[in-house]
């Protein structure tokens, strides 16, 4: 086994098959032409921060938004980073050559998280969002690029909330709300095919006898998902995960280019709806109650149902194993209408969004409700 491997904290693909990076607390570069195998890794240089970035042009590596490399991580260019303001919390590359993103922070703003662009490698940065948070709670918040030029995932962990964007983060549709619980969400990436993401769960307790890790995966930008279970010990946890598509868009394909909002489901009455379970744990009984009516609607664990009547309806997922029991409230999740032009008269219950002056410039800019 190489000797340093055990210390990597963030790893990273290059665009040159089978190159891969990791970096190292030390902020020690370590490079591997084989794919990773065992005895491939070189160290490389040093003084690289922990978040790196790459595959996007052969031999090119970004340390952070300070610096980057075109030559496989021999020799580093300085960026400038004029504009850089507050605590950096993630960095991230566009699929757009020259353009990458820094979200931060700043001190005394506690209902706000800032996203910086900038479309000169990181030479000069200007605000390009502000996401407004009801919590001043301190938690993991992830960006990441999707596969489209100027496509990009934000995900806060705490709040279990996943937005993307299409327009280099201008504007933003949420398309999922995890259910929260003790299961850790440890991170999100999206992956290199249309729509794909990957989201990490971690559980652990009694000192690790039980600890699990699971991996939800999307095809469809997060609005439905797999879950793989790579790692597991002990008793599993339990927890209550489903979404929802109209049939039409379940057969046909959501086309997320041309559409307000993933989040809620939508449609003509009788609206069919297939539901989508992605729950975690050994589950042996599924509750499903349509319209939060205290009655159970079915015990299938994909079920569908036929809405007959207009109006918003909440969705409850009930899942049992042999020991607990979790479950699941989407409220004012489905939208049911009766006429085409309907649609356009009665406005979605989408996001709630707030308009507030910039501390930092004397424009408005609109910012997500956490």
């Amino acid at each position: 086994m190489d000797s340093t491997i055990w210390q990597a904290m963030r790893i990273t693909a290059d665009k040159t098959p089978g190159v891969v990076y990791y970096v190292t607390m030390q902020e020690g570069l370590y490079i591997s032409y084989d794919y990773g195998s065992q005895g491939s890794w070189q160290y490389r240089n040093s003084g690289v921060k922990l978040e790196i970035n790459s595959g996007l042009v052969e031999g090119q590596i970004y340390s952070s938004f300070s610096k980057h490399s075109n030559d496989y991580g021999f020799n580093f260019i300085n960026h400038s980073f004029n504009g850089f303001f507050g605590s950096k919390l993630e960095v991230e590359i566009d699929n757009d050559p020259g353009i990458g993103y820094v979200l931060v922070n700043q001190l005394g703003i506690n209902d706000s998280v800032f996203l910086l662009k900038s479309v000169d490698n990181f030479e000069n940065l200007e605000l390009q969002y502000s996401f407004y948070k009801e919590s001043g709670f301190s938690s993991i918040r992830r960006i990441s690029r999707g596969v489209n030029l100027g496509e990009l995932f934000f995900f806060f962990c705490y709040e279990g909330r996943l937005f993307l964007s299409q327009d280099y983060g201008a504007n933003w549709i949420e398309t999922n709300n995890y259910n929260k619980s003790d299961i850790y969400i440890g991170d999100l990436v999206g992956g290199r095919y249309e729509g794909e993401i990957y989201t990490l769960y971690r559980w652990s307790n009694l000192m690790g006898q039980n600890a699990h890790t699971y991996i939800l995966y999307s095809t469809d930008y997060g609005i439905t998902y797999e879950v793989y279970h790579p790692f597991a010990k002990g008793q599993e946890p339990l927890l209550s995960q489903f979404s929802a598509k109209s049939e039409d868009d379940a057969l046909g394909g959501v086309n997320i280019k041309t559409i307000d909002s993933v989040y809620y489901v939508t449609g003509d009455m009788p609206l069919n709806v297939q539901f989508y379970n992605y729950s975690i744990g050994d589950i042996n009984t599924y509750e499903w109650d349509f319209d939060n009516d205290g009655i159970i609607d079915s015990n299938e664990e994909n079920p569908a149902y036929t809405y007959a009547d207009t109006g918003w309806y909440s969705v409850n997922l009930t899942v049992y194993d042999s020991f607990d029991t979790n479950s699941f409230l989407r409220e004012n999740y489905i939208y049911v209408y009766e006429l085409t032009n309907a649609k356009e008269s009665i406005k979605y219950k989408e996001p709630v969004f707030s308009c507030s002056p910039n501390p930092f410039s004397d424009k408005l800019l609109p910012g997500f409700i956490f």
